[in-house]
């Protein structure tokens, strides 16, 4: 018996299936969809043997690019055949031929388009038109050639290419061909030739040529302005940039090369005729940058033309001024409301280039005062000179710089003072104001010729000047102190080499010098530059007094040691570290410089080292230089061994060996109150105090006896320093031990150099490379084995 469920069951039970089979058949679909496009990822089966899976083939390029190659191709050997018909093959027509092949083939190539285009057949269309055009050019060639052999190709040139633009424009514009893409841009190309052809053929001359170009070049404006964007407009472009940059070049050298008013006028009118044309592009161009550029481009001829003109009138010397007063007059159109912004900036960025191409102009002679007065270096104390020309040129040949230089700096500073009022380009045409008016005051006494102590003065109230803003944290709160203070240091380096004609001037300028960066140096901002720069001009001056009062250098010596002195109580006074580091770089060097002006006079020279190491121990006083110490050891060391060489002392142990025994018994105290004190410091002068000199003493002894004994006290040392493993003692006296050796086994090593062949040196030479490469990795681990011994003596 079958069961029947109730029907409210059954409608559930019912519901519940065709739910599954629902879900069941989304799945089917969604399994099928992904299987469809696996399968059409798959190449499509072939012919292929079994196993043999071929890769798929994927195409390089697209069927539209293929076609329009074909085309191009096809039209590309269709003209070429053509122009092979025209050129070779006409004379083998007659008349009647000649006038049936040209009106058949061009009427039947010009008309070819319409039903091609009826056809949708568009590409093939362009590609029919470009052999279209270009067979009406050959049969321009052919009338030309036949019947009209008498008119001059350059003006033949001229009219055919108006009668081809017309022909083309007129054929473009047919309501069957408007919509073909190269009639128009062809016509437009052909358009570039008639008037600069034709002002060849009439011989119009420069002018006249520059004139068609820059009326072409209008032209293509005005069409670049009023036609849409497309090829045609490109192609308006195009030739308005390349026929007026062409024409505009043409009419610049014909106004530089004018040589009166009136041919600088004609030039004149050229440039400003291409600027008017530049300047209604700019305003009506929404191209921002198309129309600042294009306003730029009209400042610059306005400043030309306007320039060319009065430039005939002027002495050469004014000829940049005049263009700078005209490139600055360019500032008043931009203060002009009217003008559109992108307009005055460019015509500001005009105003910009011209004056930046005066500055320029005038830097040779800036340089020239600068960097000319170094030549007085080779000729020092050789007489003063005639005035500021020959101070700065050193006799050398003078530049033909203009006397306009001057004016011409300050100028451009007073317009960046003025005319700059952005807050954020503010503080750099403040900084361009510093420099421009620096510049200016310096070429100031060079152009006037001024008398030699006259410059000499200037530049130092210049540097005075200078140093001074940069005291000043109001004044110098705009540009900041460094830029016044690395003027002044180039002013005072070039006023420095400037006082080296006279004795008196090289005094009087070094003593100021110091005491304008001495006074500077007061303040802490400045201290890091002004303190080397005060305690280098000292060295100077100590070196220049000792030569004006006629000392020997060894006497100069000790003059210059004050500035050592100096530069280490500022050190120790200063509160910036870079001031310190600076103070004490400079105060070695000019310790450097007074142990080699001593270096002659043995006597002098042991009392200038000694000097010297008082300097040194002084500044180790500081806990922060402590190392100085080893300085100082090594100073008076020197000092000591100076003086008894000086004495002509046979046996300097008598003199070095008493030293020798306190200090080396203080610095046994010091290690046992100080077990962290180094060995260099509580042995180290001891055992150099009679060691080194000893040695050298060894050395010229024709006698065995101090250098055996030198020997035997040397080896004692060293194997003391390895006991206790002390780093000065096992170093000293291994390396005087060393020494000592080389000594006394060098008439050996001599005669038996003497004896053996010569290429015994070489291939011991050889071997010993060879046993060092081999045994390369053990060498470096001994080494370093030996540098962690070291390393762990104290």
């Amino acid at each position: 018996m079958t069961h029947v469920p109730p029907p409210a069951e059954e409608l559930r039970l019912i519901d519940a299936e065709l739910w599954r089979l629902d879900a069941r058949r989304a799945q089917l679909l969604t399994r099928r969809a992904w299987l469809v496009g696996q399968l059409s990822a798959l190449p499509q089966p072939g012919p292929v043997p079994t196993g043999a899976m071929p890769a798929p083939h994927r195409p390089e390029t697209t069927a539209p690019r293929v076609q329009n190659v074909l085309l191009l191709l096809g039209g590309l050997l269709l003209t070429i055949a053509a122009i092979a018909f025209t050129v070779v093959s006409w004379g083998h027509l007659g008349i009647a031929g000649r006038s049936l092949v040209l009106g058949a083939v061009t009427v039947a190539v010009l008309a070819a388009p319409l039903p091609l285009l009826g056809r949708g057949l568009r590409s093939t269309t362009e590609a029919v038109t470009g052999l279209a055009l270009a067979l009406t050019v050959l049969d321009a060639y052919a009338l030309h050639a036949t019947a009209l052999t008498g008119v001059t190709a350059t003006a033949y040139a001229a009219w055919t290419s108006a009668v081809l633009a017309a022909l083309w424009t007129g054929y473009g514009r047919l309501p069957r061909t408007r919509t073909l893409r190269l009639p128009l841009p062809a016509a437009l190309a052909a358009a570039q030739l008639p008037l600069p052809l034709g002002a060849v053929a009439a011989g119009a001359g420069a002018y006249g040529i520059s004139g068609a170009l820059l009326v072409t070049a209008a032209i293509d404006t005005a069409v670049a302005l009023r036609a849409p964007a497309g090829p045609v407009r490109i192609t308006a472009a195009v030739g308005a940039y390349g026929v007026g940059a062409w024409g505009s070049l043409g009419a610049v050298w014909l106004s530089w090369t004018a040589g009166g008013p009136g041919a600088g006028a004609r030039a004149a009118a050229l440039l400003l005729f291409a600027a008017g044309v530049a300047a209604a592009a700019a305003c009506r161009d929404r191209a921002a940058g198309h129309a600042v550029g294009l306003s730029l481009t009209v400042g610059l001829l306005v400043v030309t033309a306007l320039g060319g003109i009065v430039r005939p009138a002027l002495p050469a010397a004014w000829t940049v001024p005049a263009h700078l007063a005209l490139g600055i007059a360019l500032l008043a159109a931009v203060r002009a409301g009217r003008l559109p912004r992108r307009v005055r900036r460019g015509l500001a960025l005009a105003s910009a280039a011209v004056q930046g191409l005066a500055v320029l102009w005038a830097l040779p002679l800036l340089a020239l005062t600068l960097f000319g007065p170094a030549g007085w270096a080779v000729r020092v104390w050789s007489g003063a000179p005639g005035g500021a020309r020959q101070a700065v040129s050193v006799g050398a040949s003078w530049l033909p710089q203009p006397q306009a230089a001057p004016l011409v700096l300050a100028a451009v500073a007073a317009v960046l003072a003025l005319a700059v009022r952005d807050a954020v380009w503010r503080p750099r045409a403040l900084l361009g104001v510093l420099v421009l008016g620096w510049s200016a005051l310096m070429v100031v006494p060079v152009v006037l010729d001024v008398p030699y102590p006259a410059a000499l003065v200037v530049e130092v109230l210049a540097t005075a000047g200078l140093l001074l803003p940069a005291t000043r944290r109001r004044v110098a709160r705009s540009t900041g102190p460094l830029p016044a203070l690395l003027l002044a240091l180039v002013t005072s380096v070039s006023l420095a080499f400037l006082s080296l004609p006279t004795r008196s001037a090289t005094v009087g300028v070094l003593t100021a010098l110091t005491v304008l960066f001495a006074a500077a140096s007061r303040k802490e901002r400045l201290a890091m530059v002004t303190v080397p720069a005060a305690l280098g001009y000292g060295a100077g001056w100590a070196c220049a007094v000792g030569a004006a009062a006629g000392w020997a250098p060894p006497h100069t010596a000790l003059l210059v040691l004050l500035v050592p002195a100096v530069a280490a109580l500022t050190a120790a006074r200063a509160a910036d570290v870079r001031t310190t580091l600076a103070a004490e770089v400079t105060g070695a060097a000019a310790g450097l410089v007074a142990i080699a002006l001593a270096a002659g006079d043995p006597a002098l020279l042991s009392l200038v080292l000694s000097l010297a190491a008082v300097i040194a121990a002084g500044t180790a006083l500081r806990a922060e230089r402590r190392p100085a110490a080893h300085a100082a050891t090594a100073l008076l060391a020197t000092a000591a061994w100076v003086r008894l060489s000086a004495w002509g002392v046979t046996a300097p142990e008598a003199y070095t060996a008493p030293l020798s025994v306190p200090a080396l018994v203080m610095g046994a105290l010091r290690r046992r109150r100080d077990p962290g004190a180094s060995s260099w410091v509580a042995y180290g002068p001891g055992l150099a105090a009679t060691l080194v000199p000893s040695l050298a003493a060894a050395w010229s002894d024709p006698y065995a006896t101090r250098p055996w004994l030198l020997g035997a006290a040397a080896l004692l040392v060293t194997l003391l320093g390895a006991r206790y493993r002390l780093r000065a003692p096992l170093l000293l006296g291994g390396g005087v031990l060393v020494l000592d050796a080389l000594h006394e086994l060098a008439p050996y090593l001599v005669q038996l150099a003497g004896l053996l062949p010569r290429w015994v040196p070489p291939a011991l030479a050889g071997l010993l490379l060879l046993a060092v490469g081999a045994t390369y990795e053990r060498r470096l681990r001994n080494v370093r084995r030996a540098r962690d011994v070291l390393g762990r003596m104290n």
